[in-house]
This record gives C-alpha cells, sequence and structure tokens, in this order.
C-alpha cells in the first residue's frame, strides 16, 4: 500500500517512523510519503491561502495548489482514493478503516485554517473523513490517527494480527478487561476464572464483559446489537 498526504507542516508526520507503524514501513507493508503543499504554490511567495468570500474570518486554501498537488500523485490513474480529513466527514469507524485498509493508493488532503475551497472537494475527492465531534488546528493528526488504524490492519504489521481480531469494534463491540501478572496488585486478585485453564468458560466470560462494557459505555452499539441471550450482562 502506498499512502501519501498533502499537507503544510510534513515535519509532524516524523510519529509515524516510531512504533508498530514504523516498523512496518521498515519491513515494506506500506509506504508513506508527505507532500509539501507549498512546493505548489500560485507565486514565488509561497501562497497557497486566501480570504474567504462572504466576507467571514479565517484563510481557506486554495484551489491551484490542492489540484496541482493531489494531480501530481496519479492516484486516479491507479484506482486509489483521494480522502480529506474535515470535522464535517463521515465518522471515522473500524469498518472503513477496514475497507480503505483494501486499497492499494490512498491520497490524505490536511486541511488547515478555515479548511479547503468546496470545488476542490466536489471535484477531486473522493471520501471525506472526521475522527470526532470536535475540532483540531489541521488535518495532520487526523491524518495520522487514520493511516495508523489502517495499516495495523494489514498483514505483517502486528506481532500476531490475530491480536486485533479482539480490538474494540473488531467484533461490533468493545473490549473486555485485560489482565496480566502480578495476579495480586494492591489488594486486587486477578478473576479466577482467567487463571481456570478453561478455555470455553473464559471466552463467555470475556464475551459477557464485553458486552456489559458496551451497554454501559456505547449503548448506541449495544441497542444495534442481535444479544445471545446466554450471555448475563447484569
Amino acid at each position: 500500500m502506498k499512502i501519501q498526504c498533502i499537507t503544510l507542516f510534513p515535519q509532524m508526520f516524523s510519529a509515524l517512523e516510531s512504533s508498530i507503524i514504523g516498523r512496518a514501513q521498515q519491513k515494506g507493508i506500506f509506504s508513506f510519503e508527505t507532500i509539501y503543499l507549498r512546493d505548489f504554490a500560485v507565486n514565488d511567495y509561497g501562497q497557497v491561502d486566501d480570504t474567504p468570500y462572504g466576507g467571514e474570518p479565517g484563510m481557506v486554501l486554495m484551489p491551484e495548489p490542492l489540484a496541482k498537488a493531489i494531480r501530481s500523485t496519479g492516484v486516479k490513474k491507479d484506482g486509489g482514493k483521494v480522502v480529506y480529513l474535515t470535522a464535517d466527514g463521515v465518522p471515522f469507524t473500524h469498518e472503513l478503516a477496514l475497507s480503505l485498509s483494501k486499497e492499494d493508493h490512498i491520497v490524505l488532503v490536511c486541511g488547515h485554517y478555515k479548511g479547503i475551497d468546496e470545488r476542490i472537494r466536489e471535484s477531486e475527492v473522493d471520501l471525506e473523513i472526521s475522527i470526532g465531534d470536535f475540532v483540531v488546528s489541521g488535518g495532520e493528526l487526523p491524518a495520522m490517527v487514520v493511516t495508523d488504524a489502517i495499516v495495523r490492519l494489514l498483514d505483517g504489521t502486528l506481532g500476531n494480527q490475530k491480536s486485533g481480531d479482539t480490538d474494540s469494534f473488531a467484533q461490533g463491540v468493545l473490549g473486555w478487561p485485560v489482565y496480566t501478572r502480578p495476579e495480586v496488585f494492591e489488594g486486587k486478585k486477578v478473576p479466577e476464572i482467567l487463571l481456570s485453564g478453561h478455555h470455553k468458560n473464559i471466552l463467555e466470560w470475556q464475551k459477557a464483559k464485553s458486552l456489559k462494557r458496551t451497554q454501559e459505555r456505547r449503548s448506541d452499539i449495544y441497542a444495534k446489537l442481535q444479544i445471545d441471550a446466554k450471555f448475563d450482562t447484569k
């Protein structure tokens, strides 16, 4: 997979050189490249933004530099997707990350200031994504979140790919509580069932705890579930 990111702040993406995602790059599971928007500026001063029509405060990224930057990637010829990170996009979910993980070429467009010219959204962008009901200063942090979520789904990224199968949302519910050594910490013991070695009972305990946590914390998800009567969520 090739992921490219159009940004005014390429230095921010050094975080993707670390940890699991950094190792995935080193192993060649995916490639990541930043494209500096000012390289496509409309003048020698590096201008890429201007005041919005209509008189509201703030600045808007201009269409010419963005169009040139996007088209320079060849993503359309590759049959890939152009994704714009914006607060008014569709919510980013595990299902959407899974869908994007099947793409060969993705270009992420990072907005800044008041956003990007609407004509670019209409002519060049295939998908608009929001990572939550809040606003951050630019699209760089959301782009890193989306990249991380996609790449960890690619074969070979995780040390044991099956570990991702039990993460929150991977099975449509939140994850269950997890424990490690020591068996007793500050008077609190690991649940006996996890020490029993009885795999069927452990699995049922995990599912029940997962459903309970989903019910308590994400009632919107819980309401959509087809609950198996044998799981006690009380």
